[in-house]
């Protein structure tokens, strides 16, 4: 049967409308987005067999485009389609960030950097440039690959700090292995940045490793 031949309140579009986005499941999102389904299924039966052939949502999102383009369903206008709407979404986080201020919504820096670095294949060390009111200035990649003491150069991150006009930093990097616990090399990294920014009243407000669904903050454990 048809999507358009089920009851209105069962059809995802009508759902999502009347009751909002939350009250879906992940097919019937996945169903939206996908707008039509292929000869013999609907676009709910073709969302719930790409969810169990990718294992899930979060899979099927970070796929890379050999592999979402060879299931039956997708296509390269799909998956350019959806790099558009997850790109928008870390832009929306950004934009909403840079409104709230990092210190007056830890959760949400910490949401936002979640979504940046978490399904990264590789290390990337990163920095939140703040202006004097703890306002973002900007997102800035500043290493890329194995992190260790040669990967992020203090001198470059001062210079950096100097022409954003930066009052704070926070930096975060990503553990491809999902464990977030700091290493010495992470400690020492940082402990290095500290002294150098501080030597031009730099704050460092925190580093913050992520994981998979998880992550450690060097202020909380009071090691800044």
């Amino acid at each position: 049967m048809s999507i358009i031949d089920w009851p209105a309140d069962e059809r995802p579009r009508e759902k999502l409308l009347a009751r909002g986005a939350a009250h879906l499941s992940d097919a019937e999102l996945l169903a939206i987005f996908l707008r039509t389904g292929v000869t013999g299924k609907s676009a709910v039966d073709l969302a719930r067999d790409l969810l169990t052939g990718f294992g899930g949502l979060r899979q099927l999102l970070v796929a890379d485009q050999a592999s979402f383009t060879g299931h039956h369903g997708l296509g390269p206008a799909k998956y350019a389609q959806l790099q558009a709407v997850l790109e928008m979404a870390n832009r929306h986080l950004e934009q909403t960030l840079q409104k709230e201020g990092a210190l007056t919504s830890p959760q949400l820096t910490q949401r936002y950097l979640m979504a940046r670095l978490r399904d990264k294949q590789s290390e990337a060390f990163v920095a939140l440039f703040l202006d004097s009111q703890h306002r973002v200035i900007e997102y800035v990649e500043l290493a890329h690959g194995t992190i260790d003491g040669a990967a992020v150069y203090p001198r470059e991150v001062v210079k950096m700090a100097l022409a954003k006009n930066a009052a704070a930093v926070i930096f975060a990097h990503n553990h491809p292995s999902g464990i977030s616990e700091a290493s010495q090399a992470d400690k020492a990294i940082t402990e290095r940045l500290v002294k150098a920014l501080s030597l031009l009243d730099i704050r460092v407000l925190d580093h913050i490793i992520i994981g998979d669904g998880e992550f450690t903050s060097f202020a909380e454990k009071g090691w800044l």
